[in-house]
């Protein structure tokens, strides 16, 4: 190993990969203290010693079509982050998720010599299987948070390493519901229902007017129930606070309502039930063992795409891992107030014993230390 101080590249797209590689950074840190770090980094990233070449908004789009209207922007960041890294070639550049992004930065710099890491496996287990020959020539190894992602790397013969994740680390077994609600100032004495409509600006959008409206019809049902809205970052706090405010503006002084700046974990280890985007959120929801309504909105063009390219029977993380419907997940027309409605008050009032244990299996399959293991495995692939 050289004695200068390693130069590493890490570029994550949004806010799960923001967690997962502030994590990595932690435990390179420990072993590399004087390490330098730079890409595109999240809050999270910042607080561990990354610094932002850009900002990590720019790439937090989801979906086929929705993309196109952000290319403009995300072309100009590739071509800039390819140039500064062939100016000043780190010792590996690490691409957390965003794979539409990172693997064509993974490609560019690996042909100039410049090793790399790609940190959350493509779901190539899901759809278009054959991008496994592209995520090849783009990176040296594959580190993936999922167990049954190796048989597909291995049917390839690409370099992989299951790390598990670091939420599965983090969070206990066992969450203390009581100390969260202590935490945020909700009362013990009646029900919570947690609303999580995303991290990027284009879901909140979205889901958040669905998600109100089918407040107001849970109300009726259940008139004292507290409702907490955590924000995944600053802007997403400013949007949510923005929208209640110009259609909604007696909620914001609704002592039942509470806004919160971050603490979505809180917020989720507090609640009774939980109603949220899928993606990543609903893995810790999981992990947190809240019952949970997994909702989401795709344009007309890119669910019609998915619909004849997407493998798996379900999109919900939970169900994925367990392979089955352990929760409810809804798409398109069924994102719906009255559907939202019946689905949350089913599990308001269910038996949710059997549930629980399923969520600490799949919890103790994805506790592997992630942080750590994930280091090791960058660093082999500095050393080899």
């Amino acid at each position: 190993m050289t004695t200068k101080a390693l130069r590493i590249a890490v570029v994550a797209g949004e806010a799960s990969g923001d967690v997962l590689a502030a994590g990595l950074i932690k435990a390179l840190k420990k072993r590399y203290p004087d390490a330098i770090f730079e890409g595109i980094a999240g809050p999270h990233m910042q607080a561990a010693g990354c610094t932002s070449l850009f900002d990590i908004e720019t790439l937090s789009v989801m979906g086929l079509v929705e993309v196109l209207s952000s290319i403009r922007p995300i072309l100009k960041l590739k071509n800039e982050l390819i140039a500064h890294f062939i100016k000043h070639p780190p010792d590996v550049y690490i691409g957390v998720d965003a794979p539409d992004f990172n693997l064509r930065v993974e490609t560019a710099l690996k042909q100039h010599g410049i090793k790399t890491v790609h940190y959350v496996s493509p779901t190539v287990w899901a759809w278009r299987e054959k991008r496994i020959v592209k995520i090849a020539r783009a990176t040296n190894r594959v580190l993936g948070i999922f167990p049954f992602e190796q048989d597909v790397y291995d049917k390839y013969q690409v370099s992989y390493s299951f790390v598990g994740h670091t939420m599965a680390d983090i969070i206990p077994l066992h969450p203390d519901q009581a100390e969260a609600r202590a935490t945020l100032g909700l009362s013990n004495d009646n029900q919570c229902l947690a609303l999580l409509p995303g991290s990027r600006g284009g879901e909140v959008a979205k889901l958040l007017p669905v998600f109100t409206d089918t407040v107001e019809q849970i109300w009726q049902q259940k008139p004292d129930c507290q409702i907490v809205i955590p924000a995944a970052n600053d802007r997403r706090l400013q949007q949510i606070e923005q929208y209640l405010q110009t259609t909604k503006p007696d909620w914001l002084k609704d002592s039942r309502v509470t806004v919160l700046a971050g603490q979505s974990r809180e917020a989720m280890i507090a609640s009774d039930v939980i109603l949220l985007a899928s993606g990543t959120a609903t893995l810790e929801a999981m992990l947190c063992k809240r019952p949970m309504v997994s909702a989401y909105l795709l344009s007309w063009l890119t669910h019609k795409m998915m619909m004849r390219l997407y493998k798996p029977a379900y999109f919900s993380l939970p169900n994925i891992l367990a392979n089955e419907a352990l929760v409810p997940e809804l798409l398109q027309e069924d994102v719906n107030p009255d559907r939202l409605c019946s689905e949350l008050l089913n599990l308001f009032d269910a038996d949710t014993t059997s549930l629980t244990e399923r969520f600490v299996e799949l919890h103790q399959s994805l506790k592997q230390n992630a942080d750590e293991r994930a280091a090791e495995a960058v660093l082999e692939v500095i050393n080899e």
